[in-house]
C-alpha cells in the first residue's frame, strides 16, 4: 500500500503533473538569463546532492535506535505536506510563486527518498529469504498499479478537455485551479495508502552497532551527533569491504544500471514522438500501456527471484532490453515502438524489484536503513551517466535515435559489473530476517 500510495508524488508531482505546471504554465512569464526548465533541473540537482550526502547517514541512524517506522512516518507526512502546500502556487503570479513551487519540489524530493529509505530497509520485517522477490516484486507492482490509477484519474477528473473548464468535475483553470486540486489529490491518496504499514508493521530493535558486527538489541546510550555518524559510516565502509565486498560492488553495479532503466522513461515519451512518430496524445495511452506490463513483470519476476535468485532475475532482464534496444535502433513507425517499446518495459520493474531484494539479502543484519541508504547515494553519485551519454551519442550521430544506443551502454555496463557478483546463499543470509 505504501508503493501504491507514494505513485502520488512520483507519477503526478515529479513526473507528468505538477512539474510540467511549474514550467509551462507557472514559469511561462518569467525573465532571466535561465529558463523555467533550467530552472527545475538546478533545484533538483540540489536536491539529488543533499540526498547523497546524508541519505546513508539517516538510514544509520534510524537503525541504531530502532526507529525505522517512525522514520518512515516522519519523512512520508512531511511529503504529504509538502504535497499539499503545492495547491498555494498560482499560474497566475509567478512571482514568488513559480520559485516557492522549485523549492516544494526540491524539499519534497527529499524527504520522500528518505522516506523510501526506510520503507525499504524494512523489507526483511515483512518476509523471508525464501519470499522476499515475491513481497519486493508484488510492492513494486502496487507501485505502478497506484500511478495507472491516480493519473488516470486526475485526467479524466480535472486535466481532460478544453476551455476554461476542465475534466468531468468542471474545474476552471483560472490561476491552474484543476492542476493545484490535483496536488491535493495526491496528498490525500499518499496519506491513506501509508496508513497500513505504519499500523501493521512493528517497530525494529535497535541495531547499536556498525554494518559488519553490531548485534541487535545493543544500542549505546548516547545517541552519536551527525558529525559523528559519519565517522562511524567510513568506519562501517571499511568493515563492509573487509568482511564481504560484494555488497559494495553490487551498490556500484547496481547504481549504473538504475540509472540506465531510468533513462529509459526519462528519454522513452521523446524518442518516441521524435524517432517513430506517435501522436503526443497517444504518449500517455503508451504510458499507461507501459506502466501496466513493468506492473506485471514485476509481479510475476518476483516469484522467479525467489526460485533462482536476484541476480538471475537481473541479468535476464538487462539483457533482455539490451537485445530490444538494439532492434529498436533499426526499426520503424509506431506500430514498432509498440511492439519492441512495451517489451522492453516488460523487463524494467523485474530489474528494479531484484535490485531492491538481491540488497536486501547483502545487507548486514540490523544495518538495513543505512545500506539502503547507500543504495539510494550511489544512484544519484552516478545519475549523470544515461542523461550524459544519450546527449552525447544524440550530438555525434546528429539523429535521437542514437540516444538508445546510449542508454544501452549504460545498461551494458552495469551488466559487466554485476556479473562477478555472487549472490549470498539461504545460509549467508537467514540471520537478516526479523523473527
Amino acid at each position: 500500500m505504501w508503493d501504491w500510495g507514494s505513485a502520488a508524488f512520483n507519477a503526478v508531482i515529479v513526473t507528468f503533473v505538477f512539474s510540467v505546471y511549474l514550467t509551462d504554465s507557472v514559469g511561462a512569464g518569467l525573465d532571466g538569463p535561465l529558463s523555467p526548465a533550467t530552472w527545475l533541473s538546478v533545484s533538483i540537482a540540489v536536491a539529488g546532492l543533499v540526498i547523497a550526502l546524508t541519505a546513508p547517514v539517516m538510514g544509520q541512524r534510524a537503525d541504531r535506535g530502532g526507529r525505522r517506522r517512525r522514520s518512515l512516518a516522519i519523512w512520508t507526512y512531511a511529503t504529504v505536506l509538502l504535497t499539499a502546500l503545492m495547491f498555494f502556487v498560482d499560474a497566475d503570479a509567478p512571482y514568488p510563486w513559480f520559485f516557492v513551487g522549485l523549492v516544494l519540489l526540491a524539499v519534497g524530493s527529499i524527504t520522500f527518498e528518505f522516506g523510501e529509505v526506510a520503507y525499504f530497509s524494512m523489507l526483511r520485517q515483512v518476509s523471508t529469504p525464501s519470499t522476499v522477490g515475491r513481497v519486493s516484486g508484488f510492492g513494486w507492482a502496487m507501485g505502478y498499479f497506484g500511478g495507472i490509477f491516480l493519473l488516470l484519474g486526475a485526467f479524466l477528473g480535472f486535466i481532460a478537455g478544453d476551455g476554461p473548464e476542465r475534466g468531468l468535475l468542471g474545474i476552471t483553470t483560472d490561476g491552474g485551479m484543476n492542476v493545484r486540486l490535483v496536488c491535493l489529490l495526491a496528498a490525500v491518496w499518499f496519506a491513506l495508502f501509508a496508513l497500513p504499514v505504519l499500523r501493521k508493521v512493528p517497530e525494529h530493535r535497535p541495531s547499536g552497532g556498525a554494518a559488519g558486527g553490531g548485534r541487535a538489541g545493543e544500542v549505546d546510550d548516547d545517541e552519536p551527533g551527525f558529525v559523528e555518524s559519519y565517522r562511524i559510516l567510513w568506519a562501517d565502509l571499511k568493515h563492509l569491504w573487509r568482511r564481504d565486498p560484494r555488497t559494495v560492488k553490487f551498490l556500484i553495479a547496481s547504481a549504473i544500471f538504475r540509472d540506465g532503466l531510468a533513462g529509459v522513461f526519462t528519454f522513452g515519451a521523446i524518442l518516441a514522438v521524435t524517432v517513430y512518430g506517435l501522436a503526443p496524445g497517444d504518449v500517455l495511452v503508451f504510458g499507461v500501456a507501459a506502466n501496466v506490463v513493468a506492473a506485471l513483470g514485476a509481479a510475476a519476476a518476483g516469484l522467479v527471484d525467489d526460485r533462482v535468485g536476484p541476480k538471475t532475475v537481473i541479468i535476464g532482464s538487462l539483457v533482455a532490453m539490451i537485445a530490444t534496444m538494439t532492434v529498436l535502433l533499426f526499426v520503424e513507425g509506431p506500430a514498432m515502438f509498440w511492439v519492441f517499446g512495451l517489451l522492453m518495459c516488460l523487463f524494467v520493474g523485474p530489474a528494479q524489484s531484484a535490485s531492491r531484494s538481491f540488497l536486501a539479502r547483502l545487507a548486514p543484519a540490523g544495518s538495513d536503513g543505512q545500506m539502503f541508504g547507500l543504495y539510494a547515494t550511489t544512484g544519484r553519485a552516478v545519475s549523470f551517466l544515461a542523461p550524459a551519454l544519450f546527449g552525447l551519442f544524440t550530438w555525434a550521430f546528429a539523429t535521437d535515435r542514437a540516444g538508445i544506443a546510449g542508454i544501452g551502454l549504460v545498461l551494458a555496463a552495469g551488466l559487466l559489473l554485476l556479473l562477478p557478483v555472487r549472490t549470498p546463499t539461504r545460509a549467508e543470509t537467514s540471520g537478516g530476517w526479523s523473527a
